[in-house]
C-alpha cells in the first residue's frame, strides 16, 4: 500500500500578539484539541495571503480596463453615480 504524507517543514519566529488575540486562538485551539494555536494561525496567515493574492489579481483586472468606456458612457457613469451619491446620508 503506498500512502502520500504531506509534510511541511516549520520554522518557528517569534510573533508579538496581544493577550486578547492569544486568548482568542488558544479557545479555538482547544476547542478543536489542538494544544497551542500554531495551527490556527497557520490557516489565518493562509486565508490572509490568500485575500491578499484574490485582491491584487482584482486590481489587476480593473487596471486593464482602464480606458476601454467610450467617453460619453463614462460621463453618463460619472451623472449617475454623483446623482446616487447625491441622496446618501
Amino acid at each position: 500500500m503506498h500512502v502520500h504524507v504531506r509534510y511541511y517543514e516549520a520554522m518557528r519566529t517569534p510573533v508579538e500578539l496581544r493577550p486578547e488575540h492569544r486568548s482568542r486562538l488558544l479557545a479555538i485551539a482547544a476547542r478543536r484539541g489542538d494544544k497551542g494555536f500554531s495551527g490556527v494561525l497557520g490557516e489565518a496567515v493562509d486565508a490572509y495571503l490568500e485575500a491578499q493574492t484574490d485582491s491584487e489579481r482584482r486590481r489587476q483586472k480593473a487596471l486593464a480596463l482602464q480606458g476601454r468606456l467610450k467617453a460619453r458612457d463614462t460621463r453618463a457613469l460619472r451623472e449617475a453615480a454623483a446623482a446616487l451619491r447625491k441622496d446618501w446620508r
